[in-house]
């Protein structure tokens, strides 16, 4: 056989291998969608409220901002929420009341952040704004440079008003169950990714960002039973407990900051 028809077999079979890779690929995403289905709806619970209003002082604002896990679908309970329990656990440590509002959508990717900073009120100013988006992204195979490009632009917008910015990267995937194999590395190994893009963008921004692959992912992993509400995908009223958790720390820092910055500016 010719070396140039050698060629072309090689050819013809790396097209074949990946087409029907592609194909194997398409189904069990569309297996994965079955197996997860809307068991919760499109819609999250309504936690915007001052929380800790009997405690002193002016309420610090948090707003949050991203996808279904910022929105906190899958929580029974609006205390249960991602924001809700950011907004209690900062009133605590911080003894002052938190007036929380929640900008976050069910389904949102990265360009989604736009349009939800557009839908504030005109003047509103908070202190700490929250973003936990990216596992969209990954499901709907958006570009990392796109992602990390909407994300900074979000950071700069806020920073410019002198908000102080958190940015909860992309969970691992790969915790999720009802996602076969081999996808479900493939969806593993590029959340990791743009958790990694995400984190450095952040940083370069001038934002303080929170790995919860690593902070809370061993925990979605080894206990996905308690960590994942019905439908497997939403984390459950204790896997936000755990992420709160993990971003409560970095979120209290970036108060601390915005007080002190503020009571510094002109009157």
């Amino acid at each position: 056989m010719s070396r140039f028809r050698l060629v072309m077999l090689a050819a013809l079979i790396a097209v074949t291998v990946a087409a029907s890779v592609r194909l194997v690929l398409v189904q069990q995403a569309a297996l994965a969608r079955k197996r997860i289905g809307k068991p919760l709806g499109e819609e999250s619970l309504d936690a915007d409220r001052v929380w800790r209003g009997a405690l002193d002082g002016e309420p610090l604002d948090l707003l949050m901002l991203g996808d279904s896990i910022a929105a906190g679908l899958g929580a029974e309970h609006r205390k249960e929420t991602l924001g809700g329990r950011l907004a209690k656990a900062i009133g605590r440590r911080m003894h002052r009341p938190v007036r929380l509002r929640t900008a976050a959508v069910v389904g949102s990717e990265s360009p989604d952040l736009t349009a939800q900073l557009d839908a504030l009120p005109t003047g509103y100013r908070p202190h700490v704004a929250v973003i936990v988006v990216g596992g969209n992204d990954v499901t709907h195979r958006l570009p990392v440079a796109l992602s990390a490009q909407h994300l900074q632009e979000t950071i700069r917008r806020l920073s410019a008003l002198g908000v102080e910015v958190v940015v909860g990267t992309c969970p691992d995937l790969g915790a999720l169950r009802p996602v076969p194999q081999p996808l479900r590395r493939i969806a593993s190994s590029l959340s990791r990714r743009l958790a990694e893009i995400q984190d450095e963008t952040a940083r370069q921004a001038g934002a303080e960002a929170v790995d919860l692959r690593r902070a809370v992912g061993p925990m979605f992993f080894d206990e996905p039973e308690t960590m994942f509400s019905l439908d497997r995908f939403h984390p459950s009223a204790l896997g936000y407990r755990r992420t709160a958790e993990a971003l409560t720390p970095a979120v209290c820092r970036a108060a601390e900051r915005s007080l002190s910055s503020r009571r510094r500016e002109p009157r």
